[in-house]
């Protein structure tokens, strides 16, 4: 099972990356019709909205389980 904070240091890679991609993007589809640009770059900002909501939605619940700790820790065994 993945860690909170891992899974949310991948989620932060991916968005970085895809933010850093878009002028890269404008390169790669610049030979394309103008539709089909906009098509491309609708679904990239597409991705990008997804990934930060995905984001917000792991630091929320990160932040609600340090809050709310749940079942209290188990007594030691004697």
């Amino acid at each position: 099972m993945l860690t909170d904070d891992f899974r949310i240091s991948r989620v932060q890679k991916s968005l970085r990356w895809f933010e850093e991609d878009i002028p890269l993007l404008d390169m790669r589809v610049k030979e394309l019709s103008a539709e089909r640009q906009e098509s491309a770059r609708r679904f990239a900002a597409a991705v990008i909205h997804q990934t930060r909501a995905e984001l917000e939605k792991l630091l929320q619940q990160r932040q609600d389980r340090s809050l709310d700790p749940g079942e209290p820790p188990c007594e030691p065994a004697d």
